[in-house]
C-alpha cells in the first residue's frame, strides 16, 4: 500500500474529501470504507488491515473536512448516496467492494437502490434503521424527541439521550426521552448551550438516517452481493436488531461480528474495538465466505 493521498470532489452543494490508500498490485476492485457521520479519521485502523487492496475512504458531506455549500439542515440518504455515486464515478467507475457501517450502511442502501451497478459487494454493518422494528413506532418517537432536545436545549442533553438510546437493550418504551437521564458531565459532555444547531449527527442527520427504510424490492433486485452485519457485543440494541430486520427482508441472515457497534475500531475517537478478528471477519465475507 502506498501513502494515503487525499483529495477533494465538488458535488452538487458540497465539497467532499476522500483518501485513497492505494496498491497498484492488487487485481481487486477497490474496497470504499465508510460511516455516517463518522468521517474518515475513523476508518484508520480498519483500513490498514487491507494494504492488499487499495482503499478509499472519505468525509461525508458537513463532516470534518467535508464542506456543505447550501446551508441546508438536514442530509438525506438518498443525498449521501449520490455523493457516493460521483466518488465512484471518480475513481473509475464501479463496481467497487464497500463495507458500510450505521448510518453509512443506510447510505449504501440508498446507493444500491440508485445505482446497483456501482457496487459488486456490500457489507453493511449495523445500520440503525429504526423504520423497520418491531417498535417502530416508539423508536422513531424516541428519535424526534431527541431532535426536539437539541433544539431547545443543545447538544449536551440530546447527546446524553442519544447515546442512551443507542445502548438502550430491547424494545425502546414509551416517553423514552421523558424519562429522567444522567447530567451531561457524567458522559464527559457539557450541559451549557452553546447555542449552535449544526452538529452533524443531531442536526443534519439524526432523523432522516432513522426514519429512511430502505427499498427491499431494489435491494432483493440488484446484482450487488448484501451482506448485513451485526456485532456480537450489539445484542438488542436497536443497529442490531434493525440489522437483523433487514437482512430477514433481503432474503438473507445477519452475520455476527466480533465487537459492538465500534468492533472495528482501534483507538479512533477513544474507542477500541476488536479490529484484528473484526477485520479477519470482513475479510472472509468480502473473499464470499459469509
Amino acid at each position: 500500500m502506498t501513502e494515503t493521498q487525499t483529495h477533494r470532489l465538488v458535488v452538487p452543494t458540497a465539497e467532499l474529501a476522500y483518501d485513497v490508500r492505494a496498491n497498484p498490485d492488487s487485481t481487486e476492485p477497490p474496497l470504499l470504507v465508510f460511516g455516517s457521520p463518522m468521517a474518515a479519521s475513523g476508518f484508520g485502523t480498519l483500513a490498514g488491515r487491507f494494504a492488499d487492496r487499495t482503499v478509499v475512504t472519505y468525509d461525508p458531506r458537513g463532516a470534518e473536512r467535508s464542506v456543505r455549500t447550501d446551508g441546508a439542515s438536514e442530509t438525506t440518504p438518498e443525498e449521501h448516496a449520490d455523493d457516493l455515486h460521483r466518488l465512484i464515478e471518480k475513481l473509475g467507475g464501479g463496481p467497487v467492494d464497500v463495507f458500510a457501517t450505521s448510518g453509512g450502511a443506510i447510505n449504501a442502501f440508498a446507493l444500491v437502490a440508485q445505482h446497483p451497478d456501482d457496487v459488486r459487494t456490500l457489507v453493511a454493518h449495523e445500520p440503525p434503521v429504526a423504520a423497520v422494528v418491531p417498535d417502530a413506532a416508539q423508536a422513531l418517537a424516541a428519535v424526534q424527541g431527541i431532535r426536539r432536545l437539541y433544539g431547545s436545549e443543545g447538544a449536551g442533553p440530546a447527546m446524553v439521550k442519544f447515546i442512551l438510546l443507542v445502548m438502550h437493550q430491547g424494545p425502546v418504551p414509551e416517553g423514552f426521552v421523558e424519562a429522567p437521564a444522567p447530567d451531561p458531565s457524567a458522559f464527559g459532555l457539557s450541559a451549557e448551550d452553546d447555542g449552535s444547531r449544526d452538529d452533524v449527527l443531531l442536526g443534519q442527520n439524526l432523523v432522516t438516517c432513522t426514519h429512511y427504510e430502505p427499498d427491499f424490492e431494489a435491494l432483493r433486485a440488484a446484482q450487488t452481493r448484501v451482506v448485513v452485519v451485526v456485532g456480537e457485543g450489539s445484542e438488542g440494541q436497536l443497529a442490531s436488531r434493525a440489522g437483523k430486520v433487514v437482512a430477514e427482508r433481503i432474503g438473507s441472515e445477519a452475520v455476527v461480528f466480533p465487537g459492538d457497534h465500534g468492533g472495528f475500531m482501534g483507538g479512533e475517537h477513544g474507542q477500541t474495538g476488536e479490529p484484528e478478528a473484526f477485520a479477519k471477519a470482513l475479510r472472509q465475507v468480502l473473499d464470499g465466505q459469509g
